[in-house]
């Protein structure tokens, strides 16, 4: 049981990392601000760096991860685009980046509970993930 749930776990938070650096990569483009992108340039640089400390840890098990769910990863991505082109603003930026935010915060800690078995090391990279994003939208607090 603590593998299954393990590499579960590992698997959600291989997603939720790579769906993070996708995000990023819709919106650094259009910052005005050399602030907010040197902000997302860093949680760029901190998701890639857990996610190679995934991929090392998913080897281990012999398993090649998750990708993040299509339809989810389409959804963000026309939802971005079209705020961007009706308002392209830091405040929009923000305003993504804080709800995607949250919405990877829920679903890391339901996915933290619902599998417990998990071993620690685990469980400590998925609260590392879900510190990167609250810190993000903590950051994201001075641009809405």
């Amino acid at each position: 049981m603590v593998e299954k749930d393990t590499i579960r776990l590992l698997r959600e938070c291989d997603a939720g990392v790579k769906m993070g650096v996708s995000s990023i990569n819709d919106v650094i483009d259009y910052t005005d601000s050399d602030e907010l992108n040197k902000i997302l340039e860093k949680c760029r640089a901190e998701h890639n760096k857990l996610d190679d400390e995934i991929q090392m840890h998913l080897k281990r098990f012999d398993d090649e991860g998750k990708e993040p769910n299509p339809m989810a990863k389409g959804m963000s991505w026309m939802k971005t685009n079209m705020k961007l082109m009706m308002h392209e603003s830091d405040k929009t930026i923000a305003d993504l980046m804080t709800d995607g935010c949250n919405m990877g915060v829920k679903s890391l800690n339901k996915y933290l509970n619902e599998y417990e078995a998990a071993d620690e090391y685990t469980k400590d990279i998925t609260k590392r993930l879900i510190n990167l994003e609250e810190q993000l939208a903590i950051d994201m607090r001075g641009f809405l």
